[in-house]
């Protein structure tokens, strides 16, 4: 099989001199009530389907340019989300809308909680997953009643392109648009007011990025990253384990947020473990990943030399072959790598997986707590207390049991981070929520006022109030 070749596009851009009129032609849109329509709503969900349902093989074929994505890859992990969010949310946007009650108190009335949409808002989106990390969050805007401006990824060219083209074509674009460029067009943005911003990228911009908000108190959702934990014990199934890490690990070249970023494994079982991580390997990608099509490549020059980079002088298990020219590094496996190496010191985001032996569950433990909350973290294990303990001592955005990546999937869970891994949650109604405030609201009837609630304070209410209380 031949590999899909990248091409390089220029960056595209948008004029910034018009980024602060189109974000005020946005809020005119909002102010005027248009997008608090529950129909208006469905209409903007319904449209997002079409776009993926009619533009699919365009966009696989952007995402191919952009990084070699393999189709199966490019739609299960990328276009799919659309639907998988927009159908969901159609289908219950009424409920989701509902007032909520939050019962009676004596003498007060009924109180109820309504959900109304924050305003206009910005979505700022990665380029390892450039349509679904852009548009998933645009399905819980939408559905909250929001206006939106989108902001795809420069780095993914071809990718910003597609979607600036074709997005427009089926959905109101007086209030969601898009904005295309690099950080001269990010920055004209994020000089505007706006009522909540969605960045989800690296740490070192997501400080920017709240900067940025603190100037208008404007609350912000992080979906950052990290080095996400894989501990494998003594008790798992070692070659469904190999086989799980490394379907996570290799997938887009390693390019997820939420990919195993090492393996801290039992020590009497590291030699199995790696043996049965290369068998996988090779029955993934037939033993060759340079000319494969089911191989993602690095996005781009200056990502493939950071990942070999941090190679540079570790002990290579199996892999290790990078060529720069065709943006390759095949799936590398490390060991005898040190806590204190570059490669362990940030999160790699790319296809090397080093493998670190501990003396059992209790150091693993240790480990994941010496360093920054991860936005994942995995554990395979067939003990239900190592299970429980793993769960209830370390602290992570997600967590998977005997799996990796696959809780992503599932819209009815929350989908965040904590601490440097990230701040608030999106998927299903977790998005909804995220774009709407909740407002509390009380409503009393006028038949029963109870006067001693007003001054003149007496001593005998003072007492009745006392007892009450």
């Amino acid at each position: 099989m031949s590999a899909t070749a990248i091409h390089l596009a220029p960056v595209p851009t948008s004029p910034i001199e018009e980024i602060a009129p189109l974000v005020a032609r946005l809020r005119e849109t909002f102010d005027s009530g248009r997008t608090r329509s529950l129909e208006w709503r469905r209409q903007q969900l319904k449209g997002l389907i079409r776009f993926a349902d009619e533009n699919s093989d365009a966009l696989v074929k952007a995402l191919q340019a952009d990084m070699g994505k393999p189709e199966l890859e490019a739609r299960a992990a990328d276009i799919g989300q659309i639907n998988v969010e927009a159908k969901l949310a159609l289908k219950n946007l009424k409920k989701w809308t509902r007032p909520q009650s939050a019962g009676k108190v004596p003498f007060m009335g009924k109180s109820f909680v309504v959900r109304d949409p924050l305003g206009v808002v910005l979505i700022i989106a990665p380029w390892n997953y450039p349509v679904g990390l852009l548009l998933s969050p645009l399905v819980g805007a939408i559905a909250a009643g929001n206006a939106a401006v989108l902001k795809p990824s420069e780095v993914t060219a071809h990718t910003s392109a597609a979607l600036a083209e074709l997005l427009p074509q089926y959905l109101d674009t007086d209030a969601i648009a898009l904005v295309e460029g690099g950080v001269p067009e990010t920055s004209a943005l994020l000089e505007q007011r706006f009522d909540h911003i969605m960045y989800t990228g690296n740490g070192s911009v997501a400080k920017v990025v709240m900067e940025a908000a603190a100037k208008y108190l404007t609350p912000v959702t992080l979906e950052l990253g990290g080095k996400s934990p894989c501990i494998v014990d003594r008790t798992a199934d070692i070659p469904v384990t190999a086989r799980r890490i490394a379907w996570g690990k290799f997938m887009n070249a390693g390019q997820t947020c939420i990919a195993p970023d090492y393996i801290l494994v039992d020590e009497s079982i590291e030699d199995e473990l790696i043996r049965e991580l290369e068998k996988s390997v090779n029955e993934f990608y037939g033993g060759e990943t340079l000319e494969n099509t089911d191989y993602t490549r690095i996005v781009n020059a200056r990502h493939h030399k950071r990942v070999s980079d941090l190679m540079a002088g570790e002990e290579i298990a199996f892999g290790g072959e990078s060529r720069a020219e065709d943006c390759h590094i095949e799936p590398t496996v490390l060991r005898n790598v040190s806590p204190d190496s570059p490669i362990m010191a940030s999160e790699i985001f790319g296809p090397v997986l080093p493998v670190l032996p501990v003396k059992g569950v209790d150091d693993a433990i240790d480990f994941v707590n010496r360093g920054e909350k991860p936005l994942a973290l995995y554990l395979f294990s067939g003990d239900s207390g190592t299970e429980e303990r793993v769960l209830g001592e370390t602290s992570s955005g997600g967590a998977c049991i005997n799996g990796t990546i696959m809780h992503i999937g599932n819209s009815k869970m929350p989908f965040g981070g904590v601490g440097p891994s990230g701040m608030g949650a999106y998927h299903g109604k977790y998005s909804f929520e995220t774009f709407s405030h909740r407002k509390a609201v009380l409503r009393r009837g006028f038949k029963f006022d109870i006067k001693m609630m007003y001054p003149p304070y007496t001593e005998k209410r003072t007492k009745m109030v006392k007892k009450m209380m």
